[in-house]
């Protein structure tokens, strides 16, 4: 990786000298190798501060950032990668949504084989064509991110994607069976044993009324076997935890002292079915109860209960619920009345939950979790019969940091950061002795800065793992307002990136981001991204990463006719397919096997039959497939849609299909 110069504190001569003497306007080109950047900020009419932060976040062009951002795409259905600290987007990984430019989901081999077996026609209306991306979870090995893979939930739909960052493309879609929309996921364990979604709204087998809500509605918590070897969900080997009918919201998988336990926070312990029942809103009928519940599921105990007394429920191993109440599976803590976020500490001995509507966060004590379990010291029990633990017995403490606390982020130095959506605002507060930090100075704040506007989640450089290094803290904001120009009624997103490494924390640099609402990001050093290929393998078969069967060599290009059947073998390479005329009759299904040839880094075709919606996009190396049904006659271009060589335009040729 290339250097570049990081925080004023550390960056010696470069930053300090140049905010100083900028500050006194008498930085000129005699400090060799900076130039006249005093008359280029005042031109731009830039503070010294401003002018400091940007050489902090400045990449410069050929040199790299030292952080991803690996961003959810919201509405786009997609997964966004952003440099950190540059802010600069660097890739789209289309997911749950179709994409033009790599052909995702228009015609082919990735389609056919994921986006389409990925929408359950048992559970589905009709197949889907679009997601909510929400929450990706990198995988880990010892807690710590290992670079191999990469999970998203859909919000909407309650599926789950698999990237491979070996080549940063799609591998799988899981149509999530007894399970609707999910806002819990996706979480994966200490060592990608699992990766966790659960469910949002509750649901039930059919149409029942909702004046059966209690009775015959249930929450689940879903853990999807993770393939070590291919990073693929298996649903045959994955389980289901059976949930009280409460709002199951955001999760967190517990890591070295927490090892083995998933928290899930839920609101909607009322139970409101909103208008239907007591005539109010669901806003106001979910929020009467002082507290809501923090679930607590040991899932290695969970995972042996699995095999031997749940039952197979489309297709997954299920544990219902008075199953899970006698072996002891879940139990409740009390928790701020609507909450959102509940995240564990990097060392595992904290769990910190935000109240919507409370000002504070409270703080929990996993080892007195634990006891309280063993010791059976509950308050009582919920109308399902799950036992409740007393909240004084283990909570150890709580701080008053704002209004509208919502997600948490650690720097692994013993504190937490805690996004505030009504303040606008990050506070930054300290965790207990477990983590370092003396008592005194204990579940204090410590730091609070604004951010512009109405933040959602926030993540920290690597800080949803044991190795979170509290360099980097990015705040993804809902509104963006006067941030940037009006080009509309629908506004941007709005990112800001924030340093942590000064005494206090500085917003630095902020980028808009026009492509959906992100809902969650995870940061990971660069250099963990080791198994990253630049080109396949000769005739590699994306999904498998194993050789194709239909791989064509130079030399072997073809076409084969089986009856009405007709087989395109096709290479690809600058600037020609070959062959580049196919012959075909009406009615004929035509199937193309192209392989791209190339083997340079960067080398991609595309291949586009306009009229019969083909588009693929060909990586060096890759064979892809598509087929379609010849059913108009006439002489169809087709040619290569990504900008290849000088002779772009020169690779092209003809589809002719007769009468």
């Amino acid at each position: 990786m290339a250097t570049r110069l990081r925080s004023p504190l550390v960056a010696g001569v470069g930053v300090v000298a140049l905010v100083v003497g900028l500050a006194a306007g008498a930085l000129t080109t005699r400090l060799t190798g900076l130039g006249g950047l005093g008359d280029i900020a005042a031109q731009r009419g830039l503070t010294a501060e401003e002018a400091g932060y940007a050489l902090q976040s400045f990449v410069a062009p050929g040199k790299f950032d030292d952080y991803a951002l690996v961003s959810s795409g919201g509405h786009s259905g997609q997964i966004h990668i952003l440099g950190i600290p540059s802010l600069r987007l660097i890739k789209t990984i289309p997911v749950f949504t179709p994409e033009s430019w790599s052909g995702y989901g228009i015609q082919g081999d990735r389609p056919d084989k994921v986006l389409g077996p990925g929408s359950d026609t048992r559970k589905q209306a009709t197949p889907l064509t679009w997601g909510d991306a929400h929450h990706p979870a990198l995988s880990e090995t010892n807690g710590e991110y290992d670079g191999r893979w990469v999970y998203i939930n859909d919000r909407a739909n309650g599926r789950l994607g698999m990237v491979d960052l070996r080549d940063f493309k799609v591998k799988q879609i899981l149509d999530i069976p007894n399970s609707q929309t999910s806002h819990g996921g996706a979480f994966v364990t200490p060592n990608s044993e699992y990766v966790h979604i659960s469910s949002m709204t509750p649901t039930t087998e059919g149409y029942v009324p909702l004046e059966q809500y209690k009775d015959k509605y249930r929450g689940v918590s879903t853990f999807v076997k993770i393939d070590p070897t291919s990073g693929r969900g298996d649903l045959a080997n994955s389980f289901q935890v059976e949930l009280p009918p409460y709002t199951q919201d955001l999760a967190d998988a517990g890591k070295r002292a927490s090892n083995g336990l998933v928290f899930i926070g839920s609101y909607n312990t009322e139970m409101s079915i909103g208008t239907a029942g007591d005539g109010k809103p669901l806003e106001v009928g979910a929020s009467k109860n002082d507290f809501d519940f923090l679930h607590v599921v040991d899932w290695q105990k969970a995972e042996q209960v699995a095999r031997t007394k749940s039952v197979m429920r489309n297709g997954i191993r299920y544990i219902a619920l008075d199953t899970v109440i006698a072996e002891g599976l879940l139990h409740l803590i009390p928790e701020p009345r609507s909450p959102h976020g509940a995240d564990v500490s990097p060392d595992g001995n904290y769990v910190v939950v935000g109240g919507k509507l409370d000002p504070r966060v409270t703080i929990y004590d996993v080892e007195r979790i634990k006891q309280a379990i063993a010791a059976k010291d509950f308050a009582g029990k919920d109308v399902f019969g799950v036992p409740i633990l007393k909240l004084e017995g283990v909570k150890a403490g709580e701080v008053e940091v704002g209004a509208g606390p919502l997600h948490i982020q650690f720097d692994g130095k013993g504190h937490g950061f805690v996004s505030l959506f009504l303040d606008s605002a990050i506070s930054k507060f300290t965790l207990g002795p477990k983590a370092g930090i003396a008592p005194d100075k204990a579940y204090k704040l410590v730091d609070k800065v604004s951010v512009h506007y109405n933040i959602g989640h926030l993540a920290a450089s690597e800080g949803d793992t044991v190795a979170a290094d509290g360099k980097w803290l990015v705040a993804l904001n809902k509104w963006s307002v006067d941030r940037y120009p009006v080009v509309g009624t629908l506004h941007p997103q709005n990112f800001q990136l924030i340093d942590l490494q000064a005494p206090r924390m500085k917003v630095i640099n902020e980028t808009p981001i026009g492509f959906g609402e992100p809902h969650y990001a995870q940061i990971i050093k660069m250099s963990r991204l080791t198994k990253t290929i630049e080109a396949y393998q000769t005739g590699t078969d994306p999904l498998t990463f194993q050789k194709s069967d239909k791989a064509t060599a130079k030399g072997a290009e073809r076409v084969e006719r089986s009856g009405t059947n007709v087989s395109v073998y096709m290479t690809a390479m600058r600037s020609h397919f070959t062959p580049d005329v196919i012959r075909v009759k009406r009615g004929d299904t035509v199937t193309f096997y192209i392989t791209s040839i190339e083997t340079g880094r960067d080398a991609t075709h595309g291949f586009a039959i306009p009229g019969y919606n083909v588009n693929l996009s060909l990586d060096p190396g890759e064979t892809l497939a598509v087929t379609i049904t010849a059913s108009k006659t006439g002489s169809f271009a087709l040619y290569c849609t990504e900008f290849c060589s000088a002779l772009h335009l020169e690779m092209q040729g003809w589809l002719l299909v007769e009468p």
